[in-house]
């Protein structure tokens, strides 16, 4: 959808001085659809927005070179544009202060160059990888890794057991019938942070559709099975894609807060209450859920979510458990 079709619904932010941490954003120049640093700045003017995260998404791979090291120009890319952030005005937002980007750990013991080429990189910026492992047979989800059961493979295992020794943590990106390998991956590894990246993924598309209530009563036990484990923290947010079945992109004007609310809420709830607001951060998957939503919006539901949160617990999920998972520093 176009930035003229988001400003059919005009809201004004709620609480526009609460501070915020986005820990989850991506930034990408492809021949269709730009969204760089300016983008990304327009998007959070409105909203008192901190610091962000960048997560990987296939961004300015290097051309040449080893193949499994092609990936590591993502994290250069990024680099640059941290550097270009930082040397605005103090009090505006610092763009990209964590980086999380991507490596093969299916190359087992291989992996570590590739994992050190990225902290050569981003010695002070580079926190993390994220090794897609979202699958479902249906055709338009199996999109992201090749691998049915990527999380339980051997060399898999094998590469990501180097995480630890790097202090590296791991963005759990799956669709919601993967949370039992997740869970497998998690108590396996439990030195090892896990940020679970959009509340696993419930789908509503192919032959989910019609289908959220069940969905969402097979999601709600599994998920609490997952948040038993103390080494795994949730993103609260990265529903808003085409893939969890809203439809948001096809109607006329896009989503009020309110509106966007009610729809999310049992999902939100549900997970905040297994995790805890110090294990909870909210997200805004941008620019993949702008397709739905403006940013504006998307963070007053986070807003109108949490009113009757206390403002410690409210802290938390805006701000400070990003800034203790990716270990930034206070702006």
């Amino acid at each position: 959808m176009t930035t003229n079709w988001l400003d059919l619904t005009d809201e004004s932010a709620v609480e526009p001085e609460l501070p915020i941490i986005d820990p989850h954003h991506h930034l990408w120049e492809r021949q269709d659809d730009v969204y760089l640093l300016d983008e990304l700045l327009a998007d959070v003017s409105e909203h008192n927005v901190r610091q962000t995260v960048f997560i990987e998404c296939g961004s300015k791979y290097r051309l040449d070179g080893p193949e499994e090291l092609r990936v590591v120009g993502e994290t250069e890319f990024v680099e640059r544009v941290a550097n270009q952030s930082a040397a605005r005005e103090k009090d505006e937002v610092q763009a990209c202060t964590g980086i999380v980007s991507t490596a093969d750990l299916t190359l087992g013991d291989n992996v570590t160059p590739v994992l050190e080429a990225h902290l050569e990189a981003s010695p002070d910026r580079f926190r993390g990888i994220r090794h897609r492992a979202a699958w479902d047979a249906f055709d338009r989800l199996a999109v992201h890794t090749p691998l049915p059961h990527l999380l339980l493979d051997r060399n898999f295992r094998e590469g990501y057991a180097h995480l630890e020794r790097y202090g590296l943590s791991f963005e759990g990106w799956v669709y919601h019938p993967q949370m039992a390998e997740i869970t497998d991956l998690a108590r396996t590894f439990p030195n090892t942070t896990i940020i679970l990246n959009h509340l696993a993924g419930p789908l509503g598309i192919g032959p989910y559709a019609e289908r959220q209530d069940e969905i969402f009563n097979s999601w709600r036990p599994a998920l609490s099975e997952l948040a038993k484990c103390q080494n795994v923290v949730a993103k609260v947010g990265g529903i808003q894609m085409q893939i969890n079945g809203f439809g948001w992109d096809e109607r006329n004007r896009p989503p009020n807060s309110d509106e966007l609310l009610e729809s999310n809420r049992r999902w939100y709830e549900h997970t905040i209450d297994v995790f805890g607001p110090e294990r909870c951060m909210f997200e805004s998957n941008f620019p993949v859920d702008r397709l739905s939503c403006s940013y504006t919006v998307l963070w007053n539901q986070f807003k109108k979510l949490t009113s009757s949160y206390s403002s410690s617990e409210r802290a938390a999920m805006f701000h400070d458990t990003a800034m203790r998972i990716y270990r930034l520093e206070e702006i």
